[in-house]
């Protein structure tokens, strides 16, 4: 059998399955059976496409594309927001754009500049402040501007944010308080492996490789029990627990 008719097949046996897990009327399998590739496009652009366009998965995946097609476009969209008003939310979604396309010193400036006001000590703006300075190699800039965080703001929660605390401390050297926050981070139930592993790595540089190989294996138990999905998202966890637990 040809290639094409192997595609062909695949395709219409996918819509089918979609006709019948979506409810979509039965005679669309018929007319799919009989009609190869043209039926497989009218059945894409009647039934799939307008239905992907009200899906906030499918709304996200295409948001994705574009951002690696154009990295850029979120940012170029803030910025003439900010020009044409000037307001604290526009400034706050600039930052956010400037700190996803890695422009950390832009993202530092706009974050301080919103820090004003009502909104001087606001969680998340300090969050996203302490984010920049982090990838701007200023970790005592930025566990400075956590420990105001919670100063202000002790009911606040993120998790993401307690990990990058504990990075932060981490960089500075203070080992022990930063081994303390990893611990917590992980009996907390951080989502993803990459506080456990990061946890392990500082146990075994600090020659606690016992604790440090039960982590390891931890994550690796772990991934393996979980969906697909999940063992791609923590690929790179993944792999430095093989390397380091050999």
């Amino acid at each position: 059998m040809s290639p094409i008719l192997i595609l062909s097949a695949l395709l219409q046996i996918g819509c089918a399955v979609h006709v019948v897990r979506t409810g979509r009327p039965m005679y669309w399998i018929f007319i799919l059976l009989i009609g190869s590739f043209i039926a497989v496009a009218i059945y894409f652009f009647a039934e799939v496409l307008p239905g992907m366009r009200h899906s906030p998965g499918a709304r996200r995946a295409i948001r994705g594309v574009h951002d690696r097609i154009d990295p850029e476009r979120g940012k170029r969209r803030a910025t003439r927001a900010l020009d044409i008003a000037d307001t604290q939310d526009n400034r706050r979604r600039l930052a956010e754009q400037s700190l996803l396309s890695g422009d950390y010193q832009q993202a530092a400036e706009l974050y301080r500049s919103a820090l004003k006001g009502l909104y001087k000590t606001d969680p998340n703006l300090l969050l996203g402040l302490a984010q920049a300075q982090f990838a701007l190699d200023q970790p005592q800039q930025a566990r400075q501007t956590l420990d105001e965080l919670i100063a202000a703001n002790p009911d606040f929660r993120s998790a993401d944010g307690h990990l990058l605390y504990a990075r932060a401390v981490e960089a500075t050297g203070d080992v022990a308080a930063a081994l303390h926050e990893y611990e917590a981070i992980v009996a907390g139930g951080h989502p993803g492996e990459e506080a456990r592993v990061r946890y392990a790595l500082l146990l075994k540089r600090q020659g606690e490789s016992a604790k440090a190989d039960a982590l390891f294996a931890e994550t690796l138990k772990r991934v393996k029990l979980s969906p697909g999905y999940y063992q791609r998202e923590q690929r790179e966890w993944v792999e430095i627990a093989k390397r380091e637990s050999r």
